[in-house]
């Protein structure tokens, strides 16, 4: 019988906290689920993340009322990928804005990694059947945009590919804090199976060079202090070195997918083994960066049944 992917079996809810990250400014965080950013204009609020389902959204619109009654009017999504776009329906906001490198990519494999996610990510999708459909962006843009919530400014803009082709981060100037969606995780695996391994830390470093007070990771813990931020750059840097490396030197003496597998587990697992979802990402890490040592500069496309035989031969 096939070994159930790795987060199929955690269905334990996870002890939410809403850390505020600078004035007005929140990260909604959940023990290494998916995290969402919230933003506190004059007039609106802005959200950076959707979640999964409208079920997990409306855990952060709750929240959200804690602080402040004023209307959700924008909805940031840095990438496509299903846990951090379906609940965009709950928050009724006016604008959903996407790169347009990822509002590409949901009409290119957002059904795909819906269809995968579901299966990777049950506790996630609980509540799924409110899902009306793939969230599709109102606005994109190409390199940067800018939006003023009242006199409060907001920069949306692309600082290089990472987590995906499409990655965007949301900087607010005026308290010099950043939400970088999954470019930035803190004590979390970085999810690379659709990542690009060699383009990764020159993006931390354009992030590093804003020298943001705060930041909201993707996952983990809000980064509160130049210090902490410091501290998730570097292991995040360090996570996608020590993931890429080991396998790209395989692929150079023209060594097996499973001899990827062992030498990644060999750099990786006494260093990151305690992270969240690290067991999860494992396999779709190794895979892709097999991938990328062999030149293939555009991940290939997951779907549920490529999902189920990576994972089967791995487990053999």
């Amino acid at each position: 019988m096939a070994k159930a992917f790795a987060s199929a079996g955690d269905m334990e809810e996870k002890k939410i906290s809403f850390t505020q990250v600078g004035e007005g400014l929140y990260a909604f965080t959940a023990e290494g689920d998916p995290n969402t950013g919230v933003i506190i204009g004059d007039d609106s609020v802005m959200i950076v993340e959707a979640q999964a389902t409208p079920r997990l959204a409306r855990m952060v619109i709750e929240k959200v009322r804690e602080v402040t009654d004023k209307p959700i009017s924008h909805l940031v999504l840095t990438h496509y990928h299903a846990v951090r776009v379906l609940g965009a329906s709950a928050y009724g906001a006016r604008e959903i804005i996407m790169s347009d490198v990822a509002a590409a990519m949901v009409e290119e494999r957002g059904q795909e990694d819906w269809d995968s996610e579901f299966d990777r990510f049950p506790r996630l999708f609980q509540g799924h059947e409110e899902i009306p459909g793939l969230t599709r962006p109102t606005t994109t843009f190409s390199d940067s945009m800018t939006v003023y919530l009242g006199k409060r400014r907001v920069d949306i803009m692309k600082l290089g590919r990472a987590h995906t082709a499409g990655d965007a981060v949301v900087w607010v100037p005026n308290q010099e804090v950043m939400f970088t969606g999954d470019i930035v995780e803190y004590h979390s695996a970085c999810y690379c199976g659709d990542g690009h391994f060699n383009d990764w830390e020159e993006t931390l470093q354009n992030i590093a060079a804003f020298e943001p007070k705060s930041i909201a990771p993707g996952r983990g813990d809000a980064l509160l202090g130049e210090e902490m931020v410091a501290k998730a750059l570097e292991s995040t840097a360090d996570f996608v070195r020590s993931t890429y490396q080991p396998i790209a030197k395989v692929v150079a003496r023209g060594g097996t997918m499973k001899e990827a597998w062992d030498a990644c587990r060999a750099a990786c697992d006494p260093k990151f083994s305690d992270y969240a979802i690290y067991e999860h990402c494992l396999p779709f890490n190794v895979a892709r960066a097999y991938d990328e040592a062999r030149g293939i500069d555009t991940p290939r496309v997951w779907t549920a049944e490529r999902d189920k035989e990576m994972w089967n031969a791995f487990q053999g």
